[in-house]
């Protein structure tokens, strides 16, 4: 099991490229499922979950090609089964991506529930809601679900919950439904976007993505396509609380600037410097950081991706930021290991915590939970006085492609072990 050993104390300068977003690049590699032509997908990120989602189509009888860094085409000429491998679907939450496609294919699906990072019990229902408006039943026993339906039918559905991948699954089976679906409150994250990109340069009749009334008009078949995945960014917000907790300058490339508006304007109240620079974001050396409110919601409100980022980020930052983040149940247990770093955090229960600083961190061993509170424990690392070791870099290499190597270039004193 691998480790980061991490030497703080050392101010990041330099220039970092931005990968392709894991959240938009996932349901993307599922949609390729609704087309036997070849898709070619580009600014793919090289993460262990993608990684996961092409083992998952090869082993329904799809193909993946790798082109070029960051470049693949997938082809499923024939789906061979509809029953998903239980231990590659254990591995990733996104799996259930995979609902849609193969209902709207096949009209079957066997899988297990999905795993991924241990957050908390966040209901797959809606998915299930989504779907069985559209004409799926569904049955489950103690380890698989499994749904079927002769002929997805459109419909007009309410999701429960305002959930990203929800909306997807819904836009991807309702793309070969029959009629006009219409999904409301859809999701307007920056994936649910780019995917109703794709599926529009497939063929789809989709209206309205970026809004919370998705209209859609089912279409026999769908083609193949070319499509670039869009720029993450949680891994742009993530570089810049970096830059602000290390007092350096980085400059960001290949930034999604027109998806930052809450990130910005949160990283400004708490007194990060930047500017906008001929495409490029510039984070300046800051000073005197500011308590602030970290409010998680959904888009285009602040993320719960950069969450434990921002946690961090305020620990350097004078003053009490009251942290609230109601998606996820265990999501702020995290914050137990800062405190053991010399964090001053009160947990009040399991969506709010309240952050004093400045307080200087200390380095210490820590084992990460999950993807995104991992890459929070490396930027603590990162501001700590001392050797920071944080455990388990798997979960953190889920979602973060070369994340050792552009924290070297930066000038970390960082290595993988």
């Amino acid at each position: 099991m691998a480790k980061i050993v991490i030497d703080g104390g050392y101010k990041l300068n330099g220039v970092v490229s931005i990968s392709g977003s894991k959240n938009a690049a996932l349901p993307c590699i599922a949609a390729t499922l609704l087309t036997s032509q070849p898709c070619i997908l580009e600014n793919v990120p090289e993460i262990s979950d993608v990684e996961v989602m092409f083992g998952i189509i090869q082993s329904i009888g799809g193909k993946v090609e790798r082109l070029a860094k960051n470049k693949y085409k997938i082809q499923t000429q024939k789906i061979s089964s509809s029953s998903l491998p239980r231990d590659l679907v254990r591995k990733l939450r996104a799996s259930i991506l995979f609902l849609g496609p193969l209902l709207a294919k096949k009209g079957q699906v066997k899988m297990a529930h999905p795993g991924g990072c241990i957050l908390g019990k966040r209901p797959i229902g809606t998915h299930f809601e989504a779907l069985e408006a559209l004409g799926v039943k569904f049955q489950q026993n103690r380890l698989f679900y499994t749904g079927r339906v002769k002929r997805l039918k459109g419909a007009k559905m309410f999701l429960d919950e305002v959930s990203v991948t929800a909306t997807e699954n819904a836009l991807m089976a309702a793309s070969l439904a029959s009629g006009k679906t219409i999904i409301k409150p859809a999701a307007c994250e920056p994936s649910v976007i780019n995917l109703a990109q794709m599926l529009k340069k497939m063929g789809a009749k989709i209206k309205n993505e970026g809004t919370h009334t998705i209209e859609v008009e089912g279409v026999t078949t769908l083609s193949g396509c070319q499509h670039k995945i869009n720029a993450d960014e949680i891994e742009t917000g993530t570089w810049a609380i970096a830059a602000a907790i290390t007092k350096g300058q980085i400059t960001i490339k290949n930034a999604p600037l027109e998806n930052l508006d809450a990130i910005l304007y949160k990283l400004g109240q708490i007194g990060v410097r930047y500017k906008i620079e001929n495409s490029n974001l510039l984070i300046l050396p800051s000073n005197n950081l500011k308590a602030s409110r970290i409010q998680i919601d959904t888009w285009p409100r602040l993320p719960t991706d950069l969450q434990p980022q921002l946690t961090v980020l305020v620990t350097q930052a004078g003053g009490d930021s009251l942290i609230h983040d109601w998606l996820y149940e265990k999501r702020l247990l995290y914050t137990q290991e800062l405190v053991k770093m010399g964090a001053q955090i009160i947990l009040f229960d399991p969506h709010r915590a309240l952050v004093h600083g400045p307080t200087q961190l200390s380095g210490r061993e820590i084992k990460s939970p999950d993807l995104r509170a991992g890459m929070a424990y490396i930027l603590a690392g990162l501001c700590a006085q001392g050797q920071t070791i944080v455990g388990k870099v798997e979960n953190i290499e889920r979602g973060y492609e070369e994340i050792e190597e552009k924290l070297q270039k930066l000038g970390a004193k960082i290595k993988r072990v």
